[in-house]
């Protein structure tokens, strides 16, 4: 029997990014790779989201994060906004704190209807901590292209993470770009230990950046807020931009501020709610089987 069996879900998004949440702070029983891949069989998602029993004072759940492919996700922007708007309904509560695999984030209401802010923590950029399979003093801009030496497709990223590993590619136009293609290649190249997710991003103007992302373990999506985040703080980093700044991806907008006092990155955007559904026991059967076998 999965957990996920007869189990609530709601379908929504965060300005695109595809998201599933299922409320299992009742049921604290494991929820598999396979049964992660089962959902996204019968309901496409970036991300799926799921609430745990909490396992720290002060905090409303444990979430756990699977991208469509059943791998496990540190961190999602996007996710984490429809989560605290599924948290938030029918409550007078004007902030809450989850904890994740990359630590405790807090959100809040506003600062308009329909927008929420979620405190992503500081970002790393220590080779190591992001992880990279080399040492680089200065990941700024790390030793990395795709292409032939002397005409590089892409090269020289910013390497940031944000709870999981980003490589932002400064271009001058985003669409010019298979990442379809590139994406792929770049993610599993041997420098992310970890794989990595990778942006294409275009510099507009001291307060505004467009960008494309290919997720690692979800691929092309709409939006994604954790790489929104590193995107605005690599740029920032590199004297490009100010510390706040208005984030266009193909799905919508978002403002990113990487907050001065302590350098923890604030990301406000919408939320929406698309519909509710149940999980039919029969998904997850042929996953018991596999894993079984």
């Amino acid at each position: 029997m999965s957990a996920l069996d007869n189990r609530l879900f709601a379908k929504m998004n965060g300005i695109g990014n595809e998201i599933v949440v299922v409320d299992l702070r009742d049921q604290p029983a494991p929820v598999t790779p396979a049964d992660a891949r089962a959902v996204a069989a019968h309901v496409p998602y970036d991300q799926l989201m799921l609430l745990q029993p909490a396992r720290l004072p002060g905090t409303e759940a444990f979430v756990r994060i699977y991208n469509n492919d059943g791998s496990e996700s540190g961190a999602c922007g996007n996710g984490m906004r429809c989560v605290a708007r599924q948290m938030f309904a029918g409550t007078d509560k004007n902030g809450l704190t989850f904890e994740t695999r990359a630590g405790l984030l807090n959100c809040w209401r506003g600062p308009a209807d329909g927008l929420y802010t979620v405190d992503m923590g500081e970002p790393k950029f220590g080779w190591q901590d992001i992880p990279l399979a080399e040492e680089f003093r200065d990941t700024r801009m790390i030793e990395l292209q795709i292409g032939p030496i002397d005409a590089p497709v892409l090269h020289t990223p910013s390497a940031v993470s944000m709870g999981n590993p980003h490589a932002v590619f400064w271009v001058d136009d985003i669409d010019a770009y298979d990442l379809a293609r590139l994406g792929p290649l770049l993610e599993n190249h041997p420098i992310f230990p970890e794989r990595a997710n990778i942006t294409l991003a275009h510099i507009v103007d001291r307060q505004h950046i467009t960008m494309r992302t290919w997720e690692r373990g979800a691929g092309l999506t709409k939006a994604c807020g954790s790489a929104a985040c590193a995107t605005a703080v690599a740029a920032a980093r590199l004297k490009r931009t100010d510390r706040t700044v208005e984030m266009t991806l193909p799905g919508g907008r978002l403002t990113i501020a990487w907050r001065d006092s302590d350098d923890h990155v604030l990301m406000t955007g919408g939320a929406e709610f698309e519909f509710e559904g149940r999980f039919d026991p029969a998904l997850f059967a042929g996953a018991r089987a596999s894993t079984t076998a």
